[in-house]
């Protein structure tokens, strides 16, 4: 085991689209079809990747302003036909796994804090053969949405690690927003579904621009 002292942060803590999994353009195109489907006016690329890492029926709403709010369920119910129609097609980043073993090896802890439902996440780990790489995980539907910060909160409280020894990584201004809310460091990345021109305003220690450089940040800073 690595010493303490040896490591800035104990736990870092993932997003999962955008960030391990490659789903961003899958999960935009299946926001636009869903909205579609019940009537709302298509978003656009940018709007709808712009919601990415919210809550479901969050994000839905706040990409079909249109949408009458007793169609939510529904709209709902479409994003998930074609999601799940299409689940086979989520590939992890290349490197992601080789990552997470690295900083397994270090004596990192490490988790997923993710704008998924439970069932959702549990399918893609289950899929990546995932579930022995991470020590805990929470996702929206069974705590609060991203960026309130009582998904990282409550990482922290089972894992024992305080704030400050604790990092958030995600591709997202929602992602960097919930580890200031939480009191935590972040780093994002510029490969998911937001401009890292936003990230500046939120302090990430760093800005990684592939999975090789996260990792190499993370070996030597993290």
């Amino acid at each position: 085991m690595t010493d303490y002292r040896d490591r800035r942060f104990d736990l870092i803590a993932f997003d999962w689209d955008g960030t391990l999994y490659d789903s961003t353009q899958l999960i935009v195109r299946c926001i636009q079809a869903a909205v579609v489907d019940v009537g709302g006016a298509r978003p656009s690329d940018k709007d709808a990747a712009w919601v990415i890492g919210l809550g479901l029926a969050e994000a839905l709403a706040k990409a079909a302003p249109d949408v009458p709010r007793e169609k939510y369920a529904q709209l709902g119910a479409r994003y998930r036909h074609h999601y799940i129609g299409h689940h086979d097609d989520l590939v992890l980043f290349d490197g992601v796994l080789p990552m997470l073993d690295a900083l397994r090896a270090r004596g990192h802890k490490l988790a997923v804090a993710t704008g998924k439902s439970r069932s959702g996440l549990d399918a893609a780990l289950a899929t990546a053969t995932l579930h022995d790489r991470f020590d805990s995980s929470r996702t929206a539907d069974e705590t609060a949405g991203k960026p309130h910060p009582r998904m990282l909160l409550e990482l922290m409280e089972e894992l024992a690690v305080p704030p400050e020894r604790t990092l958030m990584i995600g591709d997202t201004t929602h992602d960097l927003q919930l580890a200031l809310n939480a009191g935590c460091s972040s780093v994002g990345v510029s490969y998911g579904a937001h401009e890292p021109d936003a990230f500046d305003a939120l302090n990430p220690l760093f800005i990684a621009h592939s999975v090789d450089s996260l990792q190499h940040w993370l070996l030597t800073n993290g």
